[in-house]
């Protein structure tokens, strides 16, 4: 579950018939397969803070839903490889996606009017620094490593050759059927052997090491301590007690998503990502700074990491006793480049104003139910009917819309052949959902869909029914505002502590909209005492499911339900408008920026054109481009922006 979005969004108003008359002069942009699917099907350019909804269950990370695709299970090579065949254009294409009223996002709170801007032009436009659960906004503005007597020398990174760390690393993972891998101590003293003693138990966790003659020279022989739990367990005994088991450290990130992000340290430094925790997963497309916990992996190995990693910088370190927890942040904190803004300043004031003052619809942004022909959405509803034919069918069947061509062939051979080991052979690239769902049709059989459906990790599952819950939601909101306006109103909900309680008449002036929640459907809440409650039910009936039995009889796909604010308002908003003439230099400077001495960027006082600069804190599972989409009075979705002729820039 990663966070996959599209290059950069142009939020235009709609062409006026001026424009419309010159639109035959205006030439559709052509793209490569690979930009069509460049961040796994070049999806919305949503944000969500981090921490998920009691309803999302406790592992649901922040959500992204492609199109079926797991960003951070993609083959690299067949991501940037480019397709056969002439592309259509990728506002051809988005004609089959969602549009935000396709998923009940339709109202707004201010009265402004709206104006364009381009979201997302450069990656380094969106910058999102967590908020710790003590408040504490994560930089990174430090490079030193903790002192530490128990450290290992420099030398334990150099003394190793390439050739004998290839050896290791295939003996630590069990690659190949050697029990041992001999290194020849070439200047033999005790110093040096103590030096490789310690490059190979720190460098590859569950190897140990001792000292052998052969032939009248010195190895230093390498093996196995304990089989293959000691990858996963590293080693307990080499860790000073004085010391947290925990270094904690800032992660600074461009244009990679944590998951990602990870893997890579974990490749590099040869353990199992599961040692890694974190308060929530961050974009791809944007600068993130966040606080990460690995378990006894030294602050030195770490820093080691800066030398030979891209797009990523470690920093802040320090040893504590606990890891990290999903979930326990506070929020995080924007900062947002809006370029080539048409609004007047009269405009963006009154935007600006009434985002601090008011805030905006708390509405479940665009990715969380994917972006081509068959919303995730969908998917979740039939799973909650038990209608497993259709979960399998909306999964696999042909779909039009933005898709790489090995997904478009495999569906186009299913529907031929409804044969999952044909459709496999289509698949290059075997653990996407499409191929794990086959995979299980291959091992379980047709006439057991939920067995082969649980093939599919649990996480990826649950978005599903996840989707359904945020469109229930979205468009019961809609309909709440349209229906009573910014205002607490009788048989509202509210929250006091965690338990919904229901407004009543005598008390509606004690409460504001502010203090109003709504449910997402499931077995363990209460619903409005007015006519949104009713219509819950009804658009529960129009979806044959039955609004008072939730529970489902596979125990995961179960709702229970939870509770969000229907307006958020966001904290330490500031905004600032700027000139600029070069669309490619950047409009603020970065942590990285100032540790390296950069100096701030120098705008013209007139220049070509004008930017919007917003700054602003979001607390856990909102969506910051709903906030900016209060701010431009503008549809998010893909499919919107294209067919308004916008332009899609890297």
């Amino acid at each position: 579950m990663e966070t996959v979005e599209m290059n950069s969004v142009s939020l235009k108003r709609p062409r006026s018939e001026d424009d419309v008359a010159n639109a035959d002069e205006i030439k559709r942009q052509k793209i490569s397969e690979k930009s069509k699917t460049g961040n796994d099907s070049g999806q919305s350019v949503e944000t969500v803070t981090d921490q998920p909804d009691k309803s999302l269950l406790e592992d649901t990370k922040n959500e992204i839903i492609p199109n079926e695709e797991s960003e951070e299970q993609e083959d690299e090579e067949l991501e940037d490889s480019d397709e056969d065949g002439d592309p259509e254009s990728f506002a051809d294409m988005m004609k089959h996606g969602l549009t935000e009223s396709d998923v009940g996002i339709t109202k707004f709170v201010s009265s402004h009017k709206g104006f364009s801007g381009i979201l997302k032009e450069r990656y380094s436009d969106f910058v999102v620094h967590e908020i710790g659960k003590d408040g504490r906004v994560s930089h990174l503005d430090d490079f030193s490593v903790p002192v530490d007597d128990e450290d290992p020398s420099e030398e334990t990174f150099t003394v190793l050759s390439d050739e004998d760390k290839q050896r290791l690393e295939e003996l630590q993972l069990l690659k190949n059927k050697e029990t041992s891998v001999a290194i020849e101590v070439i200047e033999d003293t005790k110093e040096k052997r103590t030096v490789i003693h310690q490059a190979v138990k720190s460098l590859f966790p569950g190897l140990e090491t001792k000292t052998e003659d052969r032939d009248g020279k010195k190895y230093i022989i390498a093996y196995h301590a304990a089989g293959k739990k000691a990858l996963a367990n590293p080693r307990k005994h080499s860790w000073p007690k004085s010391r947290g088991s925990y270094c904690h450290f800032v992660l600074y990130k461009e244009n990679k998503d944590t998951m990602d992000a990870i893997n890579v340290l974990s490749k590099f430094l040869r353990v199992k990502p599961n040692i890694f925790s974190y308060m929530g997963t961050k974009d791809k497309r944007a600068i993130t700074v966040q606080e990460i916990a690995v378990l006894r992996i030294t602050a030195q190995r770490l820093a080691h990491l800066n030398k030979c990693l891209m797009n990523f910088k470690l920093g802040n370190f320090s040893y504590k006793n606990h890891p990290l927890k999903l979930g326990e942040l506070q929020g995080n904190h924007f900062t947002v480049v809006l370029r080539n803004i048409t609004g007047t300043d009269g405009q963006i004031e009154q935007a600006m104003h009434s985002l601090r003052e008011i805030g905006f619809i708390n509405y479940y942004g665009m990715q969380r139910f994917g972006t081509t022909a068959v919303p995730t959405y969908q998917i979740g509803r039939a799973i909650l009917q038990n209608n497993w034919n259709e979960v399998m069918d909306l999964i696999l069947k042909p779909r039009p819309g933005a898709e790489k061509g090995y997904l478009v062939k495999c569906r186009e051979e299913w529907a031929k052949t409804k044969d999952p080991a044909a459709a496999l052979k289509k698949l290059p690239v075997k653990r996407c959902v499409e191929g794990q769902l086959l995979r299980g049709l291959l091992k379980y059989g047709m006439k057991n869909i939920i067995s082969a459906f649980g093939i599919i990790p649990r996480n990826n599952r649950l978005m599903y029914i996840h989707s359904y819950q945020s469109y229930v939601w979205n468009n019961m909101v809609s309909k709440r505002i349209e229906e009573y306006g910014l205002r607490a109103v009788p048989g509202d909900l509210t929250l006091k502590g965690a338990t919904a309680v229901h407004i009543e008449e005598g008390d509606v002036d004690n409460y504001t909209i502010h203090d109003v929640v709504m449910p997402l459907p499931g077995f363990d809440v209460i619903y409005p005492k007015h006519k949104i409650g009713e219509a819950y039910k009804e658009m529960l009936v129009a979806d044959n499911l039955d609004i008072n039995n939730m529970r489902h009889k596979i125990r995961d796909y179960s709702l229970s339900g939870a509770y969000r604010k229907i307006i958020i308002r966001p904290q330490n908003v500031n905004w600032e408008v700027v000139a600029y003439d070069d669309p490619r230099i950047p409009l603020f400077t970065t942590d990285l920026d100032k540790l390296e001495g950069k100096p701030l960027p120098v705008l013209p006082t007139d220049g070509k054109f004008r930017a919007l600069k917003m700054e602003f804190s979001l607390p856990p599972s909102t969506y910051a481009t709903m906030a900016i989409r209060e701010v431009l009075k503008m549809d998010t979705s893909i499919k919107n922006q294209t067919q308004l002729n916008t332009t899609w820039l890297r």
